[in-house]
């Protein structure tokens, strides 16, 4: 079985599942899952986890998200985004870019975002698109977004091209959607590209048929992002003696079973290895026990 995560770069057309499908008939494996939706007329950098480095897709959702959008101002639709139903169109011509600007960056920090009915959020057991395609509305509860930064790339009123820094959980539909609203003619998202998911960007991304290439090439671990490297800001410490055992098992560790060089100074999250290399999971120091606990575990005992 292949462990580690690949940079996928998903073009438009394909669902995030679909490019999940199409990654299992490459590697042959089934256990294989995406780190964040990305609608089917977006593209970019969506991170796929591939065997224990599944473990990591809660992990690497909750990481913030670099985007490059352009805003149709004048333009409401029921999807927030171009490819809707149209609902309502207004004239842009009162306009003007610094205006636009600055109401674009006022949208920098924490604001308030309903979340769109055309999403895979849940009510009541159901996703809200299942229920928008049936004609229905439902309340929605604001969630907390944070948009980092807003960089304009171009302005061609009614369009306007952005770069968008922001947290999980952003809807950049719904936020070109709000910022059409506060300068009062609407507006909806016409394309949307991630640039950034985390640690991998997009000109590291590679496509499917890349991917694909790769694999009949047999490069494919040269394609694989390992796990550990997810956690290169952490100190790596080895295990020795009856230390790999208790480590294997997901026990707490002593420290008289860490091998540490020099002590750290600051003793936090460490990366923990037995003594062939092997990567076993990330472990706490506590101070008052003086060991390191289990945070999150990856060896499983598979010998591939």
């Amino acid at each position: 079985m292949i462990h580690g995560i690949i940079n996928v770069y998903k073009e438009k057309g394909y669902t995030s599942h679909d490019a999940v499908a199409r990654l299992r008939k490459i590697t042959g494996q089934k256990k294989i899952g995406h780190t964040g939706t990305l609608d089917p007329q977006a593209e970019g950098v969506l991170p796929i986890c591939l065997g224990r480095a599944t473990k990591l897709s809660g992990m690497l959702t909750d990481r913030d998200k670099c985007y490059e959008t352009v805003l149709l101002l004048g333009v409401r639709t029921d999807t927030q985004d171009i490819f809707g139903k149209v609902l309502r169109e207004e004239e842009t011509e009162g306009l003007t870019e610094s205006l636009v600007e600055n109401v674009v960056r006022s949208f920098i920090g924490e604001y308030e975002q309903i979340p769109p009915m055309y999403s895979a959020l849940k009510v009541n057991g159901k996703k809200l698109y299942e229920l928008a395609r049936e004609g229905k509305t439902v309340p929605r509860k604001a969630r907390k977004a944070q948009i980092y930064d807003i960089s304009i790339l171009e302005t061609e009123l009614p369009r306007v091209r952005m770069r968008v820094h922001c947290s999980k959980g952003t809807y950049i539909r719904t936020l070109c959607s709000d910022i059409g609203e506060k300068l009062g003619t609407g507006g909806c998202m016409e394309s949307l590209i991630r640039t950034k998911a985390g640690v991998f960007a997009i000109e590291d991304s590679l496509t499917l048929q890349e991917i694909e290439k790769g694999a009949e090439d047999g490069r494919l671990t040269e394609i694989l992002h390992p796990i550990d490297q997810m956690f290169s800001g952490y100190r790596s410490v080895t295990v020795k003696g009856e230390g790999e055992r208790l480590a294997y098992n997901g026990n707490s560790l002593p420290e008289e079973y860490i091998l540490w060089g020099q002590m750290p100074e600051n003793l936090e999250n460490f990366r923990v290895y037995d003594r062939k290399g092997e990567f076993i999971g990330i472990f706490r120091y506590e101070e008052e026990q003086k060991r390191l606990a289990i945070v999150k575990m990856f060896y499983s005992g598979e010998r591939d």
